[in-house]
């Protein structure tokens, strides 16, 4: 598993995926630093982090695209898969790569949360809170898009089906108020990682929210082991 991350660490950094997400997750969460909080000279972070974790929708595929798919597409997928390796630390060593590179970039945030600091008040038991919210968002979508980039064998095609199955969460979460049948909503509700995680913007660690965003990234998880093992039988 450490070999795989190590690989997929090296190819994050030797191409320009790492930097572009970084460079675009960075450039996009500055301008709505701007908006919500500079322009206003507010020192609301909750509301910030509430914002920019949107971002995990549009900006993990980028990172989680070639992960599986660029393996089928190069044919190298056959190669890895009767490696010394095994599946299931294939998919960790991948995954924790995608996760680490999500990390830096949430680490590099904390340049905002300075800037609040200094001209206003932070409360950092609140933010800690704020962040473990946003962080185990941004891993639940990482082991979502990854599941998507082992079923297709293009890249762009995974980041397309990524985006689209990452908007459908979110178009749960928006049509949840128009259902008229209340254990629609509550079903819509219960599966919206963006309901889970009004918790932690309000400053609430809620165990349950926990739970489930864990849970959520491991099912993918073991769903992208199944399907590669499912290809490793069929040896195609």
């Amino acid at each position: 598993m450490l070999a795989i991350w190590r690989r997929e660490m090296q190819s994050y950094f030797h191409t320009p995926v790492g930097y572009v997400f970084m460079g675009v997750f960075l450039a996009l969460s500055s301008v709505m630093f701007y908006l919500l909080i500079m322009l206003p000279r507010s020192s609301d972070l909750m509301t910030f982090i509430g914002q920019m974790s949107y971002l995990w929708m549009l900006l993990s595929p980028i990172l989680t695209m070639r992960l599986m798919a660029e393996e089928k597409q190069r044919r190298t997928d056959q190669l890895l898969l009767t490696s010394p390796v095994s599946l299931p630390g294939i998919v960790w060593g991948k995954y924790l790569a995608a996760v680490t590179v999500m990390l830096l970039t949430a680490l590099l945030t904390g340049v905002f949360v300075l800037v609040v600091a200094i001209y206003g008040a932070v409360y950092p038991g609140e933010l800690m809170v704020g962040y473990l919210g946003f962080v185990l968002q941004g891993c639940a979508f990482a082991a979502l898009d990854l599941y998507v980039s082992s079923l297709t064998g293009s890249p762009v095609t995974a980041a397309i089906l990524a985006f689209g199955a990452n908007f459908t969460l979110w178009m749960l979460d928006l049509l949840e108020t128009a259902v008229t049948l209340p254990w629609l909503a509550s079903v819509m509700r219960f599966f919206s990682l963006y309901s889970r995680n009004e918790p932690f913007l309000m400053g609430q660690l809620s165990l349950a929210s926990i739970v489930y965003d864990l849970s959520f990234a491991l099912a993918c998880l073991v769903l992208t082991i199944h399907t590669l093992d499912a290809r490793r039988y069929r040896g195609s």
